[in-house]
């Protein structure tokens, strides 16, 4: 059974060249599919993306007049200080926030949300407002035959097989990909750039495109002390993948399910089963669990048995039947989430104008642009630096500092 490391979909808000290019890829392999989702809040399941009719019927009256009220006040409320938790109070109230964003923040980015800076809220929280929160409510209930981001795309073969039909392709095209090199250093040049691995090959190119995180290129192209101590600055957050095959067809009808809350350290267990039609095994599932955490630290060092209980004491405390499980099988992945704490912006300001200065070396991608990114913003990224790449070899800079600004203004979408 093919699965993801963790749960991926392509958002409908994709550019309609790139979703034309992987349908061309892919075919009728690239699935429309409805969300299927649902969100423990309050201790109780709702349908996710939130449903009218669940927000009503689904939570304590006494929640909904304290909605009400925020709603009203919420046009007249401005952040006392530019941190998350005062972006998000001051745009969707303090009801909303403590019992949904607050508790998520501190689990997803593994500090207090007031440490947060409130260009994290900007970047992460999309329904910033009760308005905006209010269209994507009435949205996820169908409402007006609308559903806007309630269907995704989804491949057969499991998302990946969009990178592979984008490697096919290339490879096609002429392209020569090497997978698993070990690189030593990068030489920015002004005239060329080259790439030594540690086999101690060397790889010379007219420019270096990058997707790799900002602090490890700085340390391989050997940045001076000043640029390192702001990629120090920069913190990434880990992600440690917890997938438990079982001895049952399915775990549940949902695709994925979320836990917001402050009572377990996992923020969404999927069933890539139900991400897609498919030749999977009739008799078997998989579940997989994201546990977000820091790079050596306990629960990253945690063995197999012990994630596996912090997953089943969720399922169990969600009121769901813990399911027979086969095996258990760990990824770690040490780069996942940009983390923006407090003062951010100076450090990101360095690094960003040190790789300015390598005239060579174009950098995107989420962990390239230390941003907040879905799969469609990182594509229109690299269709975009194709675009500014001439027929005579040369790159247009100024267009892609300008399109960094634009990427700058790319929202996560859930």
């Amino acid at each position: 059974m093919r699965v993801d490391l963790g749960s991926h979909r392509l958002h409908p808000s994709i550019e309609p060249r790139i979703l034309a290019d992987l349908q061309g890829l892919l075919g009728d392999r690239l699935q429309k599919r409805q969300r299927n989702g649902r969100i423990r809040l309050l201790g109780r399941w709702m349908g996710f993306p939130l449903k009218a009719a669940d927000l009503v019927s689904r939570t304590p009256k006494g929640f909904a007049a304290r909605v009400m009220r925020d709603a009203l006040v919420s046009p007249f409320t401005r952040p006392r200080e530019d941190t998350f938790s005062e972006v998000v109070r001051a745009g969707l109230g303090r009801t909303i926030s403590e019992t949904f964003y607050l508790p998520y923040a501190r689990k997803i980015w593994g500090i207090d949300p007031f440490r947060l800076s409130g260009e994290q809220a900007r970047r992460r929280v999309a329904a910033d407002s009760f308005v905006k929160l209010a269209a994507r409510v009435v949205r996820g209930s169908g409402a007006g035959g609308a559903r806007g981001s309630s269907y995704f795309w989804y491949p057969e073969r499991g998302y990946g097989a969009i990178s592979e039909a984008l490697a096919a392709g290339a490879s096609d095209a002429g392209a020569e990909l090497r997978l698993g090199e070990r690189v030593a250093s990068v030489e920015a040049g002004s005239e060329r750039v080259a790439v030594a691995t540690l086999d101690g090959e060397r790889i010379e190119g007219d420019f270096l495109f990058s997707t790799v995180p900002l602090p490890v290129l700085a340390g391989l192209t050997g940045a001076d002390e000043a640029v390192m101590t702001a990629a120090r600055g920069l913190r990434i957050r880990s992600m440690v993948l917890v997938y438990l095959v079982l001895d049952a067809s399915r775990f549940s009808t949902f695709d994925a399910h979320y836990f917001p809350e402050a009572n377990t350290r996992v923020t969404r267990i999927s069933e890539p089963k139900n991400y897609r039609d498919a030749s999977d095994p009739v008799d078997k599932t998989v579940i997989c669990a994201e546990i977000p955490c820091w790079f050596e630290d306990a629960t990253w060092s945690a063995t197999p048995g012990s994630l596996a209980e912090i997953v089943t004491h969720t399922i169990s405390d969600a009121g769901l039947e813990v399911p027979a499980i086969e095996r258990v099988h760990v990824e770690r992945l040490r780069a996942a989430y940009p983390v923006y704490e407090a003062g951010f912006e100076r450090h990101l300001e360095a690094i960003d104008a040190w790789v300015s200065s390598l005239p060579r070396v174009i950098t995107f991608g989420r962990q390239g642009l230390f941003a907040h990114d879905n799969a469609h913003h990182a594509l229109a990224m690299a269709y975009t630096a194709v675009d500014l790449l001439g027929p005579d070899g040369t790159f247009d800079l100024e267009g892609w500092e300008a399109a960094k600004r634009r990427f700058a203004m790319h929202v996560v979408e859930d």
